[in-house]
């Protein structure tokens, strides 16, 4: 395998020993090794900070990783088309909980259909938005599965070569997408309560809701989640392209 060329009419440095590496990751994956215990992401790191190591090996790297989600998961998934459906229509069900509110003449399940908004649209609203956002900036999805941080919640999974191609800071704010929408969807559902007789526990119990979240994206996501994947393709997008050969 030859180094592919550069944008700026580089050479991929390290393209061969690249490809020889991930042919002997994809063998022990096949082999029941696990994929932590393989060098494979640092690996991925390298390949992405240079356009033509992504030209090369994108595909293959993308094989690996849907190899070995699919052994993470087993059959605990399903397509991502039909999982973004259901959680927009889950959140159609919020929307029409706001509906409701607003034409209730009692305060409390006024209240209790604002909370249920709120909490309905938490959850419903943050994988459509990465995939929405995703398929913007040309990253493709495969598959939901229930993972991530606790607590356990729906997840979409991409088409790692589909992401590797796409630009590093198109790829930070699909990571950023899902984690805004969440943060904004109980004050979604507060914004409808003027609107509403809604009973005051109800604005309370959105806005600590929402502070929250807040707070545990402040003191976690950055360390695990979304907002980690965020800063981490950011500063891929800062180093910039590999220097040429």
């Amino acid at each position: 395998m030859e180094a592919a060329a550069t944008p700026e009419g580089g050479a991929a440095a390290g393209g061969p020993a690249i490809g020889a590496e991930l042919d002997a990751i994809e063998a022990a994956l096949a082999r029941g090794a696990p994929l932590a215990g393989l060098g494979f992401w640092p690996l991925v790191g390298r390949v992405k900070r240079d356009r033509a190591l992504i030209a090369a090996h994108a595909e293959q790297i993308g094989r690996i990783d849907a190899a070995a989600f699919r052994g993470w998961v087993g059959r605990w998934r399903v397509p991502a088309g039909v999982g973004t459906a259901v959680l927009v229509a889950g959140a159609l069900v919020g929307l029409g909980a706001t509906v409701l509110a607003t034409r209730t003449s009692s305060p409390g399940w006024a209240g209790l259909l604002l909370l249920g908004a709120g909490a309905i649209w938490t959850v419903a609203l943050h994988s459509p938005t990465h995939h929405l956002v995703g398929w913007l900036v040309g990253i493709r999805f495969t598959d939901y599965f229930i993972g991530g941080p606790p607590p356990p919640r729906p997840g979409i999974k991409t088409d790692y070569a589909t992401y590797l191609r796409a630009d590093p800071m198109s790829r930070a704010w699909m990571h950023a997408s899902g984690a805004v929408a969440t943060k904004l969807a109980p004050f979604l559902a507060l914004a409808v309560y003027p609107s509403t007789i809604a009973s005051w526990w109800a604005a309370a119990g959105l806005a600590a809701l929402g502070v929250v979240q807040i707070v545990t994206d402040v003191a976690f996501s950055v360390k695990t989640s979304d907002w980690k994947k965020f800063r981490r393709e950011r500063a891929v997008a800062r180093s910039g392209p590999a220097p040429e050969a």
